[in-house]
C-alpha cells in the first residue's frame, strides 16, 4: 500500500496537534516545577501561558471534530477502504497498520468500514475465489485460528463463495465505532471536562503564586 493512499490532511493535522500538545505539555511541567520551587515569576507566568494555549487548542480540536465529522468520515472511508483492498499478511512494510485495523475489528467485533462485503475487494481474497475470510472478522467462539490474516472456509477446492457464507460479524466499525461513541459519551466528556478543570486550577493557583511572589518582593524593598 502506497503511502500517499493513506495520507489524510486531517488526520495529519490531528497527529500534529497532537505531538506539539504533547511537547508543549513537558515543557509546562518543567517550567511549572522550576517556577514553583525557586519562586521564579517569569517561568510561572510561561507555566499560566502554556496551560491557556493547552486548553485553547484543546477546545479548537473538539469544534474542528465536531464541525468537520461528516467530511473525517468520509476520508476514514477512503483511507480503511484502500488498506482492506491492499491488504496482504505477507506485507511486512503494513503489518503495523494492518495489526492495528485487525485489533479494531477484533475488539469492536465488526468486519469491514460498513460490512463484510467491503472486503471483497480485497485483491488476494478475489484470487482465492473468496474462499478464504479476514481472521480478524470471525464470529464463532470455536475458531482457534490467528486473529489477523486470512482463515480457510473449509469449502471444497476449485469452489467459489461469497462474503455471505463467511462466519464473520454483520455489523460494519462504522457503526461500531459510532456505537462505542455514543454509549461511552459520558465518560469521555467526564475526562474531557475533569482535564480541562485541572487546567483551569493550575492557571488559578499559577497567577496565585505570582502575586505572592510579588508582594513579597514588594515588602522586601526599602523604604526610604
Amino acid at each position: 500500500l502506497a503511502p500517499t493512499e493513506m495520507s489524510s490532511p486531517s488526520l495529519k493535522t490531528g497527529a500534529y496537534i497532537l505531538i506539539g500538545v504533547g511537547a508543549l505539555t513537558m515543557l509546562m511541567g518543567f517550567l511549572g516545577c522550576l517556577g514553583a520551587v525557586n519562586e521564579i515569576r517569569c517561568l510561572l507566568g510561561l507555566y499560566f501561558t502554556c496551560l491557556m494555549v493547552i486548553l485553547i487548542t484543546q477546545v479548537a480540536a473538539g469544534l474542528v471534530i465536531y464541525f468537520q465529522k461528516e467530511t473525517l468520515k468520509e476520508e476514514l472511508s477512503r483511507i480503511v477502504g484502500n488498506l482492506i483492498e491492499n491488504y496482504d499478511p505477507l506485507n511486512d512494510d503494513e503489518r503495523n497498520l494492518q495489526d492495528a485495523w485487525d485489533y479494531v475489528q477484533t475488539q469492536i467485533a465488526c468486519c469491514g468500514w460498513t460490512g463484510a462485503k467491503d472486503w471483497e475487494n480485497n485483491e488476494i481474497l478475489i484470487n482465492k475465489s473468496m474462499t478464504m475470510y479476514p481472521c480478524s472478522c470471525s464470529n464463532s467462539s470455536n475458531n482457534f485460528e490467528a486473529d489477523s490474516g486470512f482463515c480457510n472456509l473449509g469449502v471444497p477446492v476449485n469452489s467459489t463463495a461469497t462474503y455471505a457464507d463467511w462466519p464473520v460479524h454483520e455489523q460494519g466499525c462504522m457503526d461500531g465505532v459510532e456505537k462505542w461513541l455514543k454509549d461511552n459519551l459520558g465518560v469521555i466528556l467526564g475526562v474531557c471536562t475533569g482535564v480541562a478543570v485541572i487546567e483551569l486550577l493550575g492557571m488559578i493557583l499559577s497567577i496565585s503564586l505570582c502575586k505572592n511572589i510579588h508582594s513579597e518582593d514588594y515588602t522586601k524593598v526599602p523604604k526610604s
